[in-house]
């Protein structure tokens, strides 16, 4: 993840505007997530739908989560609404900006 976008401490959201984004699975062989993000680049740039859903899918980044404690996932749900709210203030990311 870029510098410019934080990361929850548990690894598994980085935040854009406030908003918590899934991360990929981090068990993925480094092989294995090169290759979906190759493939997912590709989709994208034909903006081709189904295969970006399929390509986050298999990254970990949609569908199920990728940890199995049972804690919720609060994907695309803002920060500040969900139980990292605290650690979200703690960075004092001045509004506007990519965190």
């Amino acid at each position: 993840m870029p510098a410019e976008y934080p990361t929850t401490p548990d690894g598994r959201y980085f935040v854009v505007r406030g908003r918590l984004w899934r991360c990929s699975n981090p068990q993925l062989a480094p092989e294995e997530r090169d290759k979906l993000v190759r493939e997912l680049m590709t989709a994208r740039r034909t903006r081709d739908r189904t295969e970006v859903e399929r390509t986050k899918r298999a990254l970990g980044e949609r569908g199920e989560p990728w940890w199995t404690d049972g804690t919720p996932d609060w994907n695309r749900h803002l920060a500040h609404n969900t139980p990292y709210a605290g650690w979200f203030e703690s960075l004092q990311i001045p509004p506007g900006t990519a965190g």
